[in-house]
């Protein structure tokens, strides 16, 4: 560990100097198809919760819309400050920016359970339709197969590495619709999968954490991949020469590796072992309220 904070140490100076000296530094982003989703998100949220809260005899438990605050601001974050801007820029920008959609906001939104919430912004009758939709064998089963660890985990397996392809990740540079749908894919399969390990039943917390750990070691595979790359992989980035702040496009992709395959792998594995620490710790309360 302490090879990659030396090696991160080393490219973090002549970037920031970079930054400092450049005249164009990295705005805000007020994209509509971007500010309105979250906007609506947040109102919707927010509507049911208030239902939810002046219902319940207790007030209703903070937790939830705390871990929803905390992700919808997140996902705001990556998508609206500079940060977005410079991955414009720099690979290793947008690859934070990824991290964040996929490690950060998405776990924090999914342990909201904010679905449940939501359907009490409807109406009554609208409600109970929504409702009695999502209990028809179809929704359900598509449900099921869906958040199954092993379909989440493929699914989302499956959009890292095809929108790492170089002609994928190219198009999404080049083109605003692509890079939408990047970004949908990240987030739709990412919370796909922490649903799938994070409200696995007990007899699942096994395959859970494999799951988590199989993820652990498939994106760091594709990081190590950029890390070690001696050339850059997109023509996007390669073509912008010394622009990513400082940094030439070899090394602004290896940082980019490195920012998945550590942090991203490091929280894999540590999400997989908090999960089965959890799980081995029930069995004993449960002896212990037993006796």
């Amino acid at each position: 560990m302490k090879v990659y904070g030396i090696i991160l140490l080393a490219y973090l100076p002549p970037a920031l100097a970079h930054v400092v000296s450049d005249p164009v530094l990295p705005g805000w982003t007020f994209d509509g198809w971007v500010v309105g989703p979250l906007l609506v998100a947040a109102a919707w949220y927010a509507a049911g919760w208030a239902r939810v809260r002046s219902r319940a005899r207790d007030g209703g438990s903070p937790l939830g819309a705390k871990w929803f605050v905390a992700g919808w601001l997140v996902l705001a974050g990556a998508l609206l400050s500079p940060l977005h801007q410079a991955g414009e820029r720099s690979f290793a920008a947008h690859m934070l920016e990824h991290e964040l959609l996929m490690l950060v906001a998405a776990p924090l939104l999914v342990l909201s359970r904010p679905v449940g919430v939501a359907l009490w912004a409807l109406p009554h009758a609208s409600r109970l339709a929504v409702a009695r939709l999502g209990h028809r064998r179809t929704i359900s089963t598509l449900w099921q197969t869906l958040t199954a660890p092993l379909v989440a985990t493929g699914l989302q397996a499956a959009a890292l590495w095809l929108w790492h392809a170089p002609a994928l990740f190219d198009a999404a540079l080049e083109t605003t619709g692509w890079h939408v749908a990047q970004h949908l894919t990240f987030l739709v399969t990412a919370l796909l999968f922490w649903w799938s390990v994070l409200h696995a039943p007990g007899r699942r917390v096994g395959l859970a954490v494999g799951c988590l750990f199989f993820t652990s070691l498939i994106s760091g595979a594709l990081g190590a991949l950029m890390a070690l790359s001696q050339s850059p992989w997109y023509a996007g980035y390669a073509d912008l020469g010394m622009d990513a702040f400082g940094l030439r496009p070899a090394e602004d992709q290896q940082l980019a590796g490195l920012l998945m395959w550590v942090p991203g792998g490091l929280l894999h594995a540590v999400a997989g072992l908090t999960l089965l620490w959890r799980s081995l710790e029930r069995p004993v309360a449960d002896l212990e309220r037993v006796q």
